[in-house]
């Protein structure tokens, strides 16, 4: 850019260039691309400070399930190089940390407002600017808004008969106390064993008097074998960062390198694959799941790796009942998010460990004390909602988003979601959605899929900036064949066969759809594709041009 090109791009009515919604991961980096790029940009944050999912969920024994040299930003070498992770699986406070020294690193914290939440936004097709409001009733006007509010930013608490009965304290996973809570001596609760509840019922279990897990729907886990980061492995990532990341972006389905497989499992001898899953086990970490070419896609070969699992649980649950309650049968292994824990099934174990199948004995009600199921009530002191988030769409619903023609992007998607590559939905125009439905976000390493979405855009928007155009829309045909490939693709998989939040199973009326597109390296390249193609499918006109053309007189 030549200089002061910059100072004359700047709207003169202070209007922003771009508002960027969120500042985790893709709001910080965003802002830091949009600022070299001389756009007149700022972030709004609902917390205090910077971190977005890693400020919010602090629960015991919250931490990253991809391991730390690869769950970081690679856009900075010296970046990559300056810091240090300490252990192969990282913790919550050191991610956030990490996030912390971004910010301060880059300067960022000075376009960005915290304790302010997005509550409503407006296209306003007149003026071509989007009219946005905050909750604290201050309206702002942008030409472009990217949404960096998170695929899990939006917890959901269960409505739940009586809950509001109860005397006792409780918390949600997805937003816990600052302070943190001191469960020592307490009698708790904890409903939910999705990713978070295997990773807080270890922690909790070791505090309270008498830790009880009601369970829904038991989840496949697989051990962490987390351990301190050495020195070798440590020079292993930061002596090649620049190829491993090429490779993971450009060659993998998860953006995460793993030991990748070579064969089917069903190619293998019976001896063979467990050995083979054996030493994967023992290894630890999601590396597990490729342990075969056709884990994903064949029901023959999944109930392979399931069956494994299952008789480690067995082997490790002392009792037979328990051991069965928690092992699952009605879904394939890793179509729900796979998790993985420390010591989770083994806390079973333990004396002051009780859990509660809601399958067999369904929850009635909340009551003053405790809860009552169908087998009777047991008191409590607190209760702890591990029960998930309203996953990838339910922070853009939660805003009341107005397109053209008045319609909103809750009732746009009241049948499920549709945006071309998980950008741009059509008919809201100059709206940007980072790691949003129809792009791969939840199933891949988030950070990777999000430096991929916010050079897409800044990238754009640059083009925008020397064309001459300043409104960005998707087409509906491209929209409606983006909308059609993604689920062809999951159909080809095992993934929609399980209730997952990924089909957004968890939330009771959301529709039933496949949200995430699978493969990361696949859907870089369709992006760039595009890209090459003129932004084919994209709709880029100049409004100021098109509004100065004056209809003949007759």
């Amino acid at each position: 850019m030549r200089q002061g090109e910059a100072a004359k791009t700047q709207p003169g009515d202070g209007t922003l260039h771009v508002l960027v919604i969120g500042a985790g991961f893709g709001g910080l980096y965003m802002l830091h691309r949009l600022r070299k790029a001389g756009f007149k940009a700022h972030a709004y944050e609902a917390a205090d400070n910077v971190g977005g999912t890693w400020y919010w969920n602090r629960y015991p024994g919250a931490r990253c399930d991809v391991e730390s040299m690869q769950y970081s930003y690679s856009f900075d070498e010296e970046l990559q190089q300056e810091w240090n992770w300490s252990e192969r699986f990282a913790t919550q406070p050191e991610i956030l940390r990490y996030i912390n020294h971004v910010a301060d690193r880059f300067d960022l914290r000075r376009d960005i407002t915290f304790n302010t939440r997005i509550v409503a936004a407006r296209f306003d097709d007149a003026s071509n600017r989007w009219e946005v409001e905050t909750d604290k009733g201050e309206l702002l006007h942008a030409q472009y808004v990217v949404s960096a509010a998170g695929c899990l930013s939006t917890p959901r608490l269960p409505d739940l008969p009586g809950l509001g009965n109860f005397k006792g304290k409780f918390y949600h996973t997805g937003d816990w106390p600052r302070e943190g809570v001191d469960f020592t001596g307490l009698r708790v609760a904890l409903i939910g064993t999705g990713s978070s509840g295997i990773q807080a019922i270890p922690e909790i279990a070791k505090q309270a008097k008498q830790l009880t897990v009601f369970q829904r729907t038991p989840n496949f886990s697989l051990p962490a074998r987390n351990a301190p980061l050495t020195d070798a492995q440590i020079h292993h990532w930061k002596s090649q960062y620049a190829q491993l990341r090429k490779y993971a972006r450009e060659e993998t389905r998860s953006g995460t390198i793993y030991d990748f497989p070579v064969k089917s499992a069903l190619d293998a001898s019976d001896e063979e694959r467990t050995g083979e899953y054996e030493a994967r086990w023992q290894k630890g970490g999601a590396n597990f799941m490729h342990s075969y070419n056709d884990l994903a896609i064949s029901e023959a070969a999944n109930t392979t790796a399931a069956d494994f699992v299952r008789a480690k649980i067995r082997e490790t649950v002392k009792d037979p009942a328990v051991a069965e309650a928690l092992s699952p049968y009605d879904y394939p292994i890793f179509t729900k998010r796979i998790c993985v824990d420390t010591e989770y099934f083994e806390t079973y174990n333990r004396d002051n460990v009780e859990l509660v199948d809601l399958r067999k004995k369904p929850l009635d009600t909340i009551t003053a004390t405790g809860i009552h199921t169908a087998d009777g009530e047991r008191d409590f002191d607190a209760i702890v909602f591990a029960t998930g988030f309203d996953a990838i769409t339910g922070a853009l619903t939660s805003i009341d988003i107005v397109g053209l023609g008045g319609r909103t992007l809750k009732d746009k998607w009241s049948e499920g979601p549709r945006a071309y590559l998980g950008l741009i939905s059509q008919g809201f125009p100059n709206l940007f959605m980072m790691t949003g439905p129809g792009s791969p976000s939840v199933l891949s390493n988030v950070i990777v899929s999000i430096e991929q979405h916010v050079d897409f855009i800044s990238d754009c928007l640059e083009h925008m900036r020397r064309a001459g155009i300043d409104r960005i829309d998707a087409s509906q045909e491209a929209e409606n064949e983006w909308v059609a490939h993604v689920n062809e693709v999951a159909s080809q998989t095992l993934y929609p066969r399980a209730a997952s939040w990924y089909m957004g199973a968890n939330i009771p009326g959301k529709p039933r759809v496949f949200m995430p597109y699978i493969g990361v390296n696949v859907y870089r390249e369709k992006c760039d594709e595009i890209v090459r193609d003129g932004y084919r499918g994209f709709v880029l006109r100049d409004e100021r041009a098109a509004a100065s053309v004056q209809p003949a007189a007759e």
